[in-house]
């Protein structure tokens, strides 16, 4: 008998479905952990953590230990990342105390016939690096939270707690509460002209200097002096014409899957985290119980050339030639990513969302359908505009408009990122010395706005621009936070209770190293 072990339910149904010859059992997440009610490192002994058994798993355990002395052949599989090595290391404690067994560890990306049946073959050890991160992190977290926890029972009110991560979440979002709070609104003006040119159509141009010095218009009166010299003709100064290309964006790593389902989904990032959960570890299709997506906690863009190539073809098949470029593109990572999976991409581009739509609830199929356009977008060629930008003189003001033409769809046949919504302004033929008929001055009235507050994307975006916590982190953080009582959602967007705001003074007075950004 040969003994699979994973820590999902899901992903276990899956892999029975794909391995006849195998025993597959899962542990339901972690079986163990430090205690609940103690600290449960050992700061003299070198920080050495004490590990429980959880409620509830000694039946699971039991029920492997037979299983495991029954098999000829031991393999832990759960999941390529630091969670899932510490599961893979307790079980191997659990099963085989004395490490007489060869127990072996597997990874794979993707649960699909040929990733797992290409981990089998190709097995490795237990990864005593990635287990020790984890077991480093665990303890970190346990040891900020066992400090600054009592002072907040002391001083606010017991149930409080405060870790490395939350804690700065919260920093953040009560410092931009409080630039919200003591921000002073200021007028300014600006001002547009309505032109018309032997051809139309009539177009604006917006002043940008005076005197060849940027323009800043404070006042009305500051407005009403230079709408009152708008009188010379308006001449076309200089027309600079050219190609504008738009590249498409990488695929999707956790973080960026997080940001775009919540502004275009309307998701949290816990729910997106969940629903891709579900995605990775497979769906019941007419050919089978099949994973749909790579892993979801990943912070690389890489894609495995075998998928890229699928891709290329694909692409092809229904856009033609034009519609990808003559070389595959390869997306570097940032500086600081691990690396250690793909990115976020379908199992398979002919797995197209319409085509398997039936077989999915609404909020599968479209952060499926969101992954699927993404990856698709990747590898597809550049949007090409042609963009024009016109000078326009009157005296000493100096006015200016730029046009865009879309004149190739590129990716954008199938992908439109949600800050890129073009706003193209249709320009008349025009030549340069033209002079231009004045119809309408537009004057327009403005204040500074405070900074805004923020969603879930744009905290998720900061935090990882900060190199705070992990991508894989930020659904759980967004969710304590907001448990505990500290922040709570105004239309969408972060807002310090009076409990956070008194709970981050007290981090600050306290613990200032711990919430530093």
């Amino acid at each position: 008998m040969k003994l699979l072990i994973v820590e999902s339910p899901a992903k276990a149904r899956t892999l029975k479905k794909l391995l006849k010859n195998f025993v597959v059992e899962a542990t339901i997440g972690h079986i163990k952990d430090l205690p609940k009610n103690k600290l449960g490192v050992e700061i003299e002994n070198q920080f050495k953590p004490i590990y429980v058994i959880l409620p509830g798993k000694q039946k699971i355990i039991k029920k492997l230990k037979t299983l495991a002395k029954k098999a000829e052949e031991i393999y832990l599989a759960s999941d390529p990342d630091r969670e899932g090595e510490a599961i893979a290391w307790h079980i191997a404690e659990e099963i085989d105390k004395k490490g007489e067994r060869q127990i072996k560890r597997v990874l794979f990306h993707e649960i699909t016939p040929i990733a797992v049946k290409e981990a089998l073959k190709n097995p490795t050890s237990l990864n005593s690096n990635k287990y020790g991160s984890q077991q480093t992190r665990r303890i970190l977290d346990r040891l900020v939270g066992y400090k600054i926890s009592p002072l907040l029972w002391e001083k606010v009110k017991r149930g409080l707690s405060a870790g490395r991560v939350q804690s700065v979440a919260l920093r953040l979002i009560c410092e931009r509460e409080k630039a919200i709070q003591n921000f002073v609104s200021e007028e300014y003006w600006e001002i547009s002209v309505l032109l018309e040119a032997k051809n139309p159509p009539p177009f604006e141009a917006k002043l940008i200097k005076i005197k060849d010095q940027k323009c800043h218009l404070k006042t009305e009166d500051e407005a009403k002096k230079i709408i009152h010299d708008l009188k010379e003709p308006f001449i076309v100064e200089k027309i600079t014409s050219k190609e504008k290309k738009k590249y498409p964006p990488p695929p999707f790593i956790t973080s960026t899957m997080q940001q775009e389902a919540a502004k275009k989904l309307g998701f949290s990032a816990q729910k997106t985290m969940f629903i891709a959960q579900q995605l990775y570890e497979g769906i019941d299709l007419p050919e089978g119980r099949v994973g749909l997506i790579t892993y979801m906690r990943t912070d690389s863009v890489r894609s495995a050339e075998i998928a890229i190539k699928e891709a290329r073809k694909f692409i092809k098949e229904k856009w033609g030639d034009k519609a990808i470029p003559k070389n595959p593109y390869f997306y570097k990572n940032k500086r600081e990513a691990q690396d250690a999976h793909e990115a976020i991409r379908p199992t398979s581009v002919y797995r197209t969302p319409e085509s398997i739509s039936n077989w999915l609830n609404s909020d599968q199929k479209a952060l499926y359908e969101l992954i699927w356009k993404r990856f698709i977008a990747s590898q597809m060629a550049p949007a090409i505009y042609d963009q024009t930008i016109i000078e326009i003189t009157c005296g000493d003001y100096l006015f200016k408009v730029t046009g865009s033409i879309l004149k190739d769809y590129g990716f954008k046949y199938i992908y439109e990122e949600t800050e890129d919504k073009d706003k193209s302004v249709i320009l008349p033929l025009l030549e340069e010395g033209e002079k231009l008929k004045l119809k309408k001055i537009l004057p327009s009235q403005h204040f500074t706005k405070p900074p805004a507050r923020y969603t879930e994307a744009s905290l998720i975006k900061e935090l990882e621009e900060k190199g705070i916590g992990r991508p894989s982190t930020y659904a759980t953080i967004l969710t304590t936070i907001q448990e505990r009582k500290y922040v709570v959602k105004d239309k969408g967007k972060f807002k310090p209770t009076e409990l956070g705001f008194i709970v981050n003074e007290l981090l600050i007075k306290n613990f200032p190293e711990i919430v530093d950004v």
